[in-house]
């Protein structure tokens, strides 16, 4: 694997990002990651080596970089409370552009395969996620408990569930069903405006999990059941949207 830090230019603004992928050159599909509400930190370069290690292409894009370009918060109270100040400055309309920038990025180098370019967020980064799922070029979207999907964003724009009938790409959503902040309710309204919209999705909810059940989980893997479980899925649904 090999990996690196570069920026990408999303209309005039430098936009910081992660890169990882797999040490031969061949075209590979891509997945892009999007962080958790507390920046990219550790654990968000944890998951695009992750991706990197099965053979993708992976870039952790910083779509705060209009605003706290270098905030990478500790998981704690104040953590979680600057990353909602950070995260009220971001909208439709500057996700979108992230994502097309760094989609585009991406279909431009050799070692990507264009056009196989699949999303996957994390809290924060899962509503981002959902929301990626109406952005032209993506073959793909991964929601990890997006905690604003059924709920207005931390800018104040309504819930990007309300975007449902725009989705243009499969979307696989996993949730933990001991999660303090996405109630059972929360995800079976999802599941129910996805369905009314026609739209290809799977749901999975890991009864027995809280929310981030996904993070920091490199020895999880293999002692967690649920995390692999999850793991397995989101790889079976990568190689059947985007390839191996």
């Amino acid at each position: 694997m090999q990996s690196e830090s570069l920026s990408i230019d999303v209309g005039g603004n430098p936009m910081p990002s992660y890169l990882a992928r797999p040490q031969q050159d061949g075209p590979r599909p891509a997945v892009i990651v999007l962080q958790e509400i507390f920046g990219v930190n550790t654990e968000v370069k944890r998951i695009a080596d992750l991706l990197a290690s099965t053979g993708y292409v992976a870039l952790a894009i910083n779509y705060y970089h209009r605003t706290h370009p270098n905030l990478n918060e500790p998981y704690t109270p104040e953590g979680l409370q600057n990353g909602f100040a950070a995260a009220g400055n971001i909208t439709r309309a500057t996700i979108r552009a992230d994502l097309t920038a760094a989609i585009d990025y991406l279909n431009s180098q050799a070692y990507v395969e264009s056009g196989h370019v699949a999303t996957w967020g994390f809290c924060f980064g899962g509503t981002m996620a959902f929301e990626s799922a109406t952005v032209p070029g993506l073959a793909a979207a991964i929601a990890f408990y997006g905690g604003n999907i059924a709920a207005p964003l931390p800018s104040g724009e309504p819930e990007v569930l309300a975007d449902a009938n725009d989705i243009r790409t499969p979307l696989l959503l996993a949730f933990g069903g001991k999660d303090d902040y996405i109630t059972a309710e929360t995800v079976e309204r999802i599941r129910t405006a996805l369905t009314a919209a026609h739209k290809d999705f799977e749901i999975r909810v890991y009864p027995e999990q809280g929310h981030a059940f996904f993070r920091d989980s490199s020895a999880a893997l293999e002692t967690s059941k649920d995390v692999a479980d999850a793991w397995n899925l989101v790889q079976t649904f990568l190689k059947n949207h985007v390839g191996p």
